[in-house]
C-alpha cells in the first residue's frame, strides 16, 4: 500500500476532493492517507504554532521547534519528506512517476510567510512548488501531488495505458481529444481520426501533440528538441 502522512494546520481539508472517484475508492486499498494536525507539537496551551520573522517584516512563520517535533514523531520508513514551498523545485510528471512508485510520501503544508529555514535544512525536507504562483498554504499544493501519484498507483485508473500517453510524458503534451458528434457547431472531428487507419491516426497524434508542444510550451519543445533531433527544430504542419 501506498502511504501519504500529511503535516498540515488544517486536517479537516483531507482527503478532500481525493475521497471521491477513483482515488476514493483506491483510498484504503491502494493507498492510505493520515492528514496529521501540527499544532499537536506545539509547547504551551495556546498551541501557538507561529512567531515573528526573524529580522522584521510581516506575517509569520512556522516555529522549527514545532514542525521538528511534527516530524520527528513519524517513523523513519524511507519515505521523502516534502514541503510544498512556492521556493522549491518545480513539480514534474517525472518526479511524480518516481513518487508514485516508492513507498509513499510524508507532505508538510507551509502556512504564513513559510517555515523556519532551520527545520528545512535540518529534517533535509525536499521543496517542491506546483506552480510558478503562491497560495494561502500547502495544503492545496498537497491534495495536487496526491491527487497526480495516486492515479498512477497499480489498479487505480480502469486502463493501466491511461497513463502512458498524456501530457508532460516524453517532453509533449497530449494531443487533442474528439468524440461524438461528429460536427459540432461548424467544426468537424480531424478526418485523420475518422480514416479508421491505425498508423495514420498515431500518425496525426504525434504530429499535433508535436506541433501544440512547440506553440504553447517552448520550454517543453526546447527539451524535445534536444533530446530527439540534437537541436534541430523541425517543425511539422498538423492539419
Amino acid at each position: 500500500m501506498w502511504r501519504a502522512t500529511v503535516l498540515t494546520l488544517y486536517p479537516a481539508m483531507f482527503p478532500g476532493h481525493l475521497g471521491h472517484a477513483l482515488a476514493g475508492r483506491a483510498l484504503g486499498g491502494a493507498w492510505s492517507l493520515d492528514a496529521r494536525d501540527i499544532r499537536d507539537h506545539a509547547h504551551d496551551r495556546h498551541r501557538s504554532v507561529d512567531a515573528t520573522p526573524a529580522g522584521g517584516g510581516p506575517g509569520m512563520v512556522l516555529q522549527a521547534d514545532v514542525v521538528a517535533g511534527a516530524l520527528d514523531a513519524l517513523p523513519t520508513d524511507g519515505r521523502p519528506r516534502i514541503l510544498l514551498t512556492p521556493r522549491g523545485a518545480p513539480l514534474t510528471q517525472a518526479r511524480v512517476r518516481r513518487l508514485a512508485s516508492g513507498p509513499g510520501a510524508v507532505l508538510l503544508c507551509g502556512r504564513f510567510e513559510g517555515v523556519d529555514q532551520r527545520v528545512i535544512e535540518g529534517r533535509a525536507l525536499e521543496e517542491i512548488a506546483v506552480g510558478d504562483v503562491v497560495l494561502s498554504g500547502g495544503e492545496a499544493a498537497a491534495l495536487l501531488l496526491l491527487d497526480a501519484c495516486v492515479r498512477l498507483l497499480p489498479g487505480v485508473m480502469g486502463d493501466a495505458a491511461s497513463g502512458d500517453d498524456e501530457s508532460f510524458e516524453g517532453d509533449l503534451l497530449e494531443h487533442p481529444h474528439y468524440t461524438r458528434p461528429r460536427a459540432f457547431e461548424g467544426r468537424p472531428i480531424p478526418d485523420a481520426l475518422l480514416s479508421g487507419d491505425h498508423k495514420a491516426i498515431e500518425r496525426w497524434r504525434k504530429m499535433r501533440a508535436r506541433a501544440d508542444t512547440r506553440a504553447r510550451r517552448p520550454d517543453l519543445w526546447a527539451k524535445y528538441v534536444a533530446r530527439t533531433t540534437g537541436g534541430v527544430d523541425k517543425p511539422d504542419k498538423v492539419e
